[in-house]
C-alpha cells in the first residue's frame, strides 16, 4: 500500500538518524533557555487563517469536518497557536516547539506535505533577541555540519520605501518583491507591471549602502551589531520578506547553495499586544544537507540457550547506557538479523562463555573481536 502524495514513512536507520537530529536540536533550544510546548494539530478553520487568508501558506492549509460538521483544519505551523498559549504568561515567554505541521503544497527537494516542525519564540521580544536567536540557529547548523547562508531584511524600510514611491498596495507587491529568490527580474517584473510597479525590481536589488539613507536601515545595522557580538554572520538581502504578512520588523531566511529552498525562517510579528520574535524550520531539509556522521552503536546479545546470562549481560550493558537488544536463536540468523538493522557489535553467549565468564565482542564494521569480561552485580545492602 503506497502512502498518499506528500507524505512518508521513516523507519530504522533514517528513523534513527531523524531521531538523533531532533534530539539534538531541542537539547540546544533547552540550552538557550527556551521551554517545551505542546499544541493540537487540529483547530478551527478561522483561528488557522487568522487575519492572513492571503498568505501562500494559509491558502495551503488542509481542511475537514467533524461529525458536528465544524469547520476545521490541520494546523500549517506553530506561530499562530502562540496568541492562545501566550496570554497571561510572564514576559518574555521563551518557548520551543518540535511537532508535525501539514501544508496541501507542491513536493519538491526537502518539502513534503506532513514536515517535521522546529520552533523557538520569544514574546516580549527585542532586537537582542533576534540576534541570539541567529547565533542559536548558526550553531544547529554548524553541529549538523551544514555550510549556510544567513539572510536578513526589515518589513519596516520596505514599507518605508514603497510609501516613499506613494505605493498603495503594499503587500500585494511585497510578495511579488519576495520571489526575487526564485525568479529572475524580468519575471518579477513582469508579475508587477499590473500594479505600473515594474520600476521596484530595480530598487529593492541596489548595493546595501544605497539603503542607509532610509531611516528604519538604523534597525539592519543593530541587528549586524548584535549578531557580530555573538559571533554569527549575516548578509543583508533587501527585497526578503518571507510572502507572510505577519512580520512587521526583522526578516530572517536561512540558505544552503546544495538546495534549492530556504532551510529557515524567521522574523518578528505580534502576539496580542507584544512585540515577537521566532524562528522555524523544518527536519527534511536538514536531513538531505547534514554532513553530520552518524555513528550510533548498538549491540546484539545472542543468545545460544543461556538466556539467563544473555539477559543479564543486556542488563549490565543498558546499565551503562548501551543500546541493546537480545537475540534467542541461531547465530547464522543472529548475524543476518544483525545485519538487517544496522547493529554494530554482536555477543554470543553461549556455554563455553558462560563458564570462562568471558565473551567476545564482535564488531560488524570492521571485524574486529574484543573480550568483554562479565562481572557480578554488586549486593545490595539492607537499612
Amino acid at each position: 500500500m503506497e502512502t498518499v502524495k506528500g507524505f512518508k514513512d521513516f523507519l530504522g536507520e533514517e528513523a534513527e538518524k531523524r531521531a538523533i537530529v531532533i534530539e539534538m536540536i531541542r537539547q540546544t533550544f533547552e540550552k538557550y533557555g527556551f521551554q517545551p510546548a505542546e499544541t493540537p494539530i487540529v483547530e478551527y478553520e478561522e483561528f488557522v487563517q487568522g487575519k492572513n487568508s492571503n498568505d501562500e501558506a494559509v491558502r495551503d492549509i488542509f481542511r475537514l469536518q467533524d461529525r458536528g460538521k465544524r469547520k476545521l483544519a490541520l494546523r500549517y505551523e506553530f506561530t499562530f497557536q502562540l496568541k492562545r498559549i501566550a496570554e497571561n504568561q510572564k514576559l518574555p515567554f521563551r518557548r520551543y516547539q518540535i511537532g508535525p505541521n501539514f501544508r496541501d503544497e507542491p513536493i519538491r527537494p526537502g518539502r513534503t506535505r506532513q514536515f517535521t516542525q522546529c520552533d523557538v519564540d520569544v514574546v516580549g521580544s527585542t532586537l537582542k533577541d533576534e540576534a541570539e536567536n541567529i547565533s542559536m540557529i548558526n550553531e544547529i547548523m554548524k553541529t549538523l555540519k551544514i555550510d549556510s547562508i544567513t539572510y536578513i531584511n526589515n518589513r519596516r524600510l520596505m514599507n518605508e520605501i514603497l510609501e516613499e514611491e506613494k505605493i498603495k498596495e503594499k503587500d500585494s507587491i511585497i510578495r511579488e518583491i519576495d520571489k526575487l529568490d526564485k525568479l529572475s527580474k524580468f519575471e518579477v517584473k513582469k508579475n508587477l507591471e499590473k500594479y505600473n510597479a515594474g520600476y521596484l525590481v530595480d530598487l529593492f536589488t541596489k548595493p546595501e549602502e544605497y539603503y542607509k539613507k532610509y531611516k528604519s536601515y538604523k534597525e539592519v545595522e543593530e541587528l549586524k551589531k548584535y549578531c557580530a557580538l555573538f559571533g554569527t554572520k549575516v548578509e543583508f538581502r533587501p527585497f526578503l520578506a518571507r510572502g507572510l504578512s505577519y512580520y512587521n520588523e526583522m526578516v530572517i531566511e536561512v540558505w544552503s547553495k546544495e538546495l534549492p529552498v530556504s532551510i529557515l525562517g524567521g522574523g518578528s510579528y505580534m502576539v496580542g499586544k507584544n512585540q515577537s520574535t521566532g524562528i522555524s524550520f523544518g527536519i527534511e531539509p536538514l536531513m538531505l544537507l547534514t554532513k553530520l556522521k552518524f555513528n550510533l552503536e548498538k549491540f546484539l546479545v545472542v543468545s545460544l540457550n543461556q538466556d539467563k546470562k544473555a539477559i543479564q549481560l543486556s542488563k549490565q550493558l543498558r546499565k551503562q547506557g548501551k543500546n541493546t537488544s537480545i537475540y534467542f536463536g541461531k547465530p547464522n540468523k543472529a548475524l543476518a538479523y544483525a545485519n538487517a538493522y544496522k547493529f554494530t557489535k554482536v555477543i554470543f553467549v553461549g556455554e563455553k562463555e558462560v563458564e570462562k565468564k568471558m565473551f567476545k565482542i564482535k564488531n560488524l564494521e570492521t571485524g574486529k573481536e574484543v573480550t568483554l569480561t562479565l562481572t557480578k552485580p554488586k549486593a545490595t545492602s539492607k537499612s
